[in-house]
Parts: structure tokens; sequence; C-alpha cells
């Protein structure tokens, strides 16, 4: 394992390229450590993967087959958040619209039934959190749901937050904590000399820093100057996205609800939002007619009341998505850079513990014990024997 930098100062300088939730989250944290920072974004912060989530916090509901080496890390943020989303209003004062009603998912046909079956069997065995509801029970918490709601989920511990708010209370927290944030400033490489990095390139000239944090999510392999062997292996994943208007003093709905083919986020303001396609697509950003169906079809079937309400928004996001779909954190092989990246759909989930463990381990020079599973090198090609 590569050690952090050591450093001439009591705290390291650093450089972070890309202003999301994650690159900002770890700045907070390194800049109320006292810590010299600059995070570095090439347009809006928080405008990219953060702006277009829905910003549920679910470890629950989204554990599937296959992803349980993930759940200790998503369980660990998701306790994290309600300190988190307290501390963040109070050193910024912004609202984060953290709610905590909990998170419905919902069957309407027989074979939905058999399918949300399955994963509540899986669910329980991990250990999670989760009720079992026949169709009466769920209309009892949502009456506006579809009647032909035949059984439901309801996990408890499965919440939400703003993800817009929480991404413009990271940018002022991480202000007034001294923190530097250049907008509209692309990093035009990773400087990096006999296999250490010195810094970033902005506008022709270096910017030396003790350590360099790559979090630019999707567009994370594609910074300059990284080396083959430690560009991550990190795709755009499309999802498209709507928001309805409801009468905020009577919505039509109060829970988070996954149905069979959307999930829908209420928010406090009346918003409604629909979600979302996932889609091999490259950063493709049109919207699409396939794709905006294929959301008012879902949300439609789930909550027929829908189709009076007005459109309020549509947009396309782009995920930041690993080889096996979870993050990419900590040291790699070129001294003083430092991965945070490929958060797939949990980038709001996990910014609480990534800014903990990524702060951490550039303060002390130790990878924290939640995210040594998640280094670069697992994907790394193993030589026969």
């Amino acid at each position: 394992m590569h050690q952090a930098p050591a450093t001439h100062h009591s705290r390291p300088s650093v450089a972070i390229v890309g202003a999301g939730v994650i690159g900002l989250s770890i700045g907070w944290r390194l800049a109320a450590a006292g810590c010299a920072v600059d995070v570095y974004e090439k347009g809006e912060a928080g405008r990219g993967a953060s702006w277009a989530a829905a910003g549920m916090l679910a470890a629950g509901v989204e554990s599937e087959p296959g992803e349980e080496a993930l759940l200790p890390l998503t369980q660990a943020s998701q306790a994290l958040w309600p300190s988190f989303a307290a501390e963040l209003e109070a050193a910024s004062g912004i609202e984060v619209g953290y709610r905590d009603e909990g998170t419905l998912v919902i069957a309407l046909t027989r074979d939905d039934v058999e399918r949300l079956r399955f994963t509540f069997e899986l669910q329980r065995r991990l250990g999670l959190e989760i009720e079992w509801l026949g169709g009466a029970a769920a209309l009892a918490r949502e009456p506006h749901l579809s009647p032909r709601v035949a059984a439901a989920c309801f996990s408890p511990r499965d919440v939400q937050v703003d993800n817009r708010s929480v991404a413009r209370a990271l940018a002022a927290a991480f202000r007034r904590a001294g923190g530097r944030l250049h907008e509209n400033t692309p990093v035009e490489a990773i400087d990096i000399e006999g296999n250490v990095a010195r810094g970033v390139v902005v506008a022709g000239t270096l910017r030396r820093a003790d350590v360099v944090v790559l979090a630019a999510g999707a567009a994370s392999p594609d910074v300059p100057g990284l080396p083959e062997a430690v560009r991550p292996p990190v795709r755009p994943v499309k999802g498209q996205m709507l928001a309805l208007r409801m009468d905020p003093s009577a919505p039509l709905l109060r829970h988070v609800v996954w149905a069979p083919n959307a999930y829908l986020v209420p928010r406090r303001d009346g918003r409604l939002l629909v979600g979302a396609t996932v889609e091999e697509r490259g950063f493709d950003d049109s919207l699409t007619a396939g794709g905006i169906l294929a959301l008012l079809d879902g949300v439609w079937r789930a909550l027929p009341g829908a189709e009076e309400l007005a459109i309020d928004e549509m947009w396309v996001g782009f995920r930041p998505g690993s080889r096996d779909d979870a993050p990419i954190l900590g040291l790699c092989a070129i001294d003083g850079l430092v991965m945070a990246t490929g958060h797939h759909r949990n980038g709001i989930l996990l910014a609480p513990i990534t800014g903990d463990a990524l702060s951490a381990l550039i303060l002390d020079g130790k990878t924290p014990e939640a995210i040594r599973p998640f280094a670069l090198q697992r994907f790394e090609r193993k030589e026969p024997a």
C-alpha cells in the first residue's frame, strides 16, 4: 500500500478536483481542520451528479444481490446523516431538507409481489429493518397510491435530504471554514513527477499541493495527466428524471415510494421527483421520449392522481459508475494522489463517511478501516500464480 505524502507542515495543502458533494465534503472537513484547501470545478459547484440526484438515503431498500460488500459502508454513512445534516445546517445557515418519514416499496401485480418478497427476504437476512405490509396497510399510510397496490415493504431508516440544498450548504460551509472554491476553473492536468503528485495545472500554471484528491465524478478518468495505471475505471451512467408540482399543503405523497418502474420523492415545497432511467449512453445529455414516457408511466401506475400535476422540470444526470458499482476511495500507486470517485447512485448517501474517512487519511496517513475494501487496487489484474 502506498503512503500518504509526508509533509513539512503540520497540515498538508490540498487540491481537490471536483466540487460535487464528495469533493466539497472532503474539502469542508479538511478546511475545518486547518488545511489550506483549494477545490477546482470546471462548471458551477454542485451542478453535476449532485444536482441531478434525488437525495434518497436508501442503504436498506437499495441493497441488491451482489452488493453485500457495500452494505457496511452505506449503513455507516446513513447512521452519520442526522448529525451531519445538523452540523452542515449550523455551519452553512442553509436547511438541507432532511426528512425521516421512511420509504415504501410497493408491488402492483403478482409478479411484483414475488420479486418484492425475494428482495425482502434477502434484506431481512442481511439484518435490515424492513417491515412487510399488505396492500390495505400500504394504502393506510399513503391513501393516494393506486388501489391496485398488492403489498409493500416499509423501511423506516431509509430517508431523504434535498440534494441541491446539501450541495449549496457544503459550498457555503467549505468557504466559511476558510476553503477556496474555484468555479468555472477546469483543471488542465494533474501534475505528476517521479511518481509523486505535485499539484494541479490551472490556466497554464502549476498550483502546488501536498495532496491532490480526484473527486470529479464520472469525468474522473478524463482528467489529463493521470497515468494509465491509476486512471479509475469510472463511466457515466445516464439517468433521466423529472419533477411534478404538488400542492405543498395537500401533497399526494409524504413517504419516498419505490414503484416497479420509478421512484417518487416528495419534497416539502411540493415538488415530486420522479426517477430515474439507467442508461449506458456516455455523456449524451438528451432527454428522450422513451425515457420520459417510462417515468410518467411508472408514476401514473403507482399514483394515478399524478396525471393532473404540472411538469415542473426535466433533466439528465450522469452517475459515476465503477466496474463493480462501488466507490473508489483512498491511496493509489502515485504518492500524494487520493481517489474519491465512482460512487454511482450513492454519492449523497456516502458523502458523510467519504468526507470523514478521506480527511482522516489525508491528515494522519492511515487508511480508515471502513474504506479499505474500496481502494483502486482491487481492479488490478491478478497475475497467474
